[in-house]
């Protein structure tokens, strides 16, 4: 009785369904749901193996189906395409509006303030992600180990080039020279900081607070002999002190916490010379969704990242305007590389799936990161996220040309 009603609850919230085709098979039972004359490439199947399934879902919604994947309640030939179809009809999976349901989603909402990017949290926060294992993330990231997006030059170039040339593409932005000295907050294991000092023969001092991050960065640093070009720290970057050329960072704001862009801003005005610029590349989320996204506890915030935010443009250019000096040069939307940046990943970790197992991690964790990499390309792919290149410089910078 219960898995009925359940059933017939999510199949009315589906019902809305009106780009694409998806299709629910369960026993010997099929459902169409959607257009069928919908294009293959919006087609999308979805295979109930346990009742819990549906349970999961009316009461736990986006989590509800993450955490039921997980537990293999359900299964589909392409994950990505149906986190996709969701998105293009606007289709949200909440039903925690009464009574313990909402209890539930305020228990979790206040389990996510606890983590809040304070110096102490924000060290706990980084730990739980990027110190899982240098040698996980080796398996399945490019040979810089750049664990952001990539800027795919041609259609057929690889990982490793697009990697390469996402970090060209940043350097020239501010155009580095061998006299400017850079500060990169948010190391991660040192590609940039590398691929600075190496190619464009400027001085690079970068921070991370990640144990693992710092140590392997140690490491190339010492092995490529920069050390007398590269200063590695590990501090917060509210600590930092000196002042700069160039700053850049790469994907960390993620992490900052929206309660302390501010801050950020203001700490990063206060380290650059009155002619410096700074670059960072941001994930971002639609404008029109930031403030109830910033409230809400999502898959990433509670499985993947803890205490992190996705910011919208409107949200970090409001924290620029009133906390600093800067100003916005030029903004790039470089997402939809995103997208396919996560599907090499993707097809990376589970091409090392034997590895990833010998590591010590369980299938449980697999089929977690597999619906991760699916949920952020449907993301990009759909628009709803956007990773920004955001290029602010102060009042008294030179713009070349």
């Amino acid at each position: 009785m219960m898995k009925k009603i359940s059933r017939k609850l999510l199949f009315k919230r589906l019902s809305t369904l009106k780009v694409g085709l998806l299709t629910v098979h369960e026993g010997h039972e099929s459902w169409l749901l959607g257009d069928k004359g919908a294009s293959p490439e919006l087609r999308a199947t979805i295979r109930v193996t346990s009742p819990r399934f549906y349970w999961a879902i009316i009461t736990g919604g986006s989590l509800g189906a993450a955490d039921a994947f997980v537990e293999q309640s359900w299964e589909t030939d392409d994950l990505t395409t149906l986190l996709r179809l969701f998105l293009r009809n606007e289709i949200t999976l909440h039903y925690e509006e009464k009574g313990r349901f909402k209890l539930a989603k305020c228990g979790r909402w206040l389990v996510h303030q606890l983590k809040r990017n304070n110096i102490k949290g924000s060290r706990r926060n980084i730990a739980q992600h990027y110190d899982l294992s240098n040698d996980f993330f080796n398996l399945f990231l490019d040979e810089n180990m750049m664990y952001s997006s990539a800027m795919f030059p041609t259609e057929n170039a690889d990982l490793n080039t697009a990697a390469r040339h996402k970090l060209d593409v940043i350097c020239q932005k501010l155009d580095l020279k061998p006299s400017d000295t850079v500060l990169e907050i948010g190391t991660g294991w040192g590609g940039f900081a590398l691929h600075a000092a190496e190619r464009y023969g400027c001085k690079v001092v970068t921070t991370t607070i990640s144990q693992q991050q710092y140590d392997l960065a140690k490491q190339r640093i010492s092995e490529k002999n920069l050390t007398h070009q590269i200063t590695l720290l590990k501090q917060d970057y509210r600590d930092l002190t000196g002042t700069y050329d160039k700053i850049v960072s790469i994907e960390m704001i993620e992490a900052v916490g929206h309660q302390y862009y501010h801050t950020f801003f203001s700490t990063c005005a206060g380290l650059l010379k009155p002619n410096g610029q700074m670059l960072i590349q941001a994930i971002t989320i639609q404008d029109q969704a930031f403030d109830r996204a910033k409230h809400e506890v999502d898959f990433i915030k509670r499985s993947i990242f803890p205490g992190s935010c996705i910011p919208s443009v409107t949200s970090l250019l409001t924290a620029m305007t009133r906390a600093s000096d800067l100003r916005l040069f030029h903004l790039e939307d470089i997402g939809l590389h995103y997208a396919k940046t996560l599907r090499l990943w993707r097809e990376r970790f589970f091409q090392e799936q034997e590895n990833v197992i010998a590591l010590g991690f369980d299938k449980a964790f697999i089929r977690l990161w597999d619906f991760y990499f699916s949920y952020c390309e449907a993301g990009f792919a759909e628009g709803y996220l956007g990773d920004m290149h955001l290029h602010f410089v102060k009042p008294l910078a030179i713009r070349a040309k």
